[in-house]
């Protein structure tokens, strides 16, 4: 198969780019990035792109699935409207493009509490993006939805690392779905469903997300 990643800078991102180069059940990995990509592998193509303007007609847009990990979060983004573009419009317009060109299997690294109607504006946006990912037509489209992801960002992001000290801790007594979902498990679950579709939308939450 032949599979697109979006957000393979970041910390799931980079796990699923690792896992599926890993993977002989995948022949090419599309990974367009603002920054060229460290990694070197005959089977990468990393088209350098402004996902504002991401290129319509671009012939990598045929695959056969795509895997979305991009995202950010309000403060380092600088505003609301900066956010919503990274983890609403730019998923979309990828999702779009690639569907027009053939795309059967879209998985999404969402995020738990996801829902268009939320009165939290960082779980609207997220729940926007699935809603109009549904409306596209997808034959298999999944939803992973994490609560806590653990691993090391580049970037540092106190109030989530904070978090990942107090959950660490209470982790053994905590529902699964309240624990860390590390991010090589996130990343797996995402190859996972690209790799193998399953038809019809499926949402992976954060209890199946959980290191065993």
């Amino acid at each position: 198969m032949k599979v697109m990643l979006v957000g393979a800078t970041g910390l799931v991102g980079g796990h699923v780019l690792r896992q599926l180069l890993d993977d002989p059940r995948c022949d090419a990995v599309v990974a367009p990035t603002r920054r060229p990509l460290d990694t070197t592998d005959a089977a990468l193509l990393n088209p350098v792109v402004d996902f504002a303007q991401l290129p319509a007609e671009a012939d990598w847009w045929a695959v056969d699935a795509v895997i979305c990990a991009l995202g950010t979060t309000i403060k380092l983004a600088g505003s609301k409207e900066a956010f919503a573009r990274v983890d609403h419009d730019f998923p979309l317009a990828v999702a779009q493009r690639a569907r027009a060109r053939g795309a059967h299997a879209f998985a999404l690294n969402s995020a738990m509490g996801a829902d268009a109607g939320s009165r939290i504006f960082y779980n609207q946006v997220k729940g926007r993006l699935e809603q109009d990912l549904r409306a596209l037509g997808y034959p298999s489209l999944t939803l992973v939805r994490p609560g806590l992801i653990g691993g090391e960002r580049a970037e540092r992001r106190t109030g989530e690392h904070l978090a990942s000290l107090v959950l660490g801790v209470l982790g053994p007594v905590l529902p699964r779905a309240w624990r860390i979902n590390p991010a090589g498990i996130i990343a797996a679950a995402l190859v996972e469903a690209a790799l193998v579709p399953t038809p019809g939308v499926r949402i992976v939450g954060s209890a199946d997300l959980v290191a065993r």
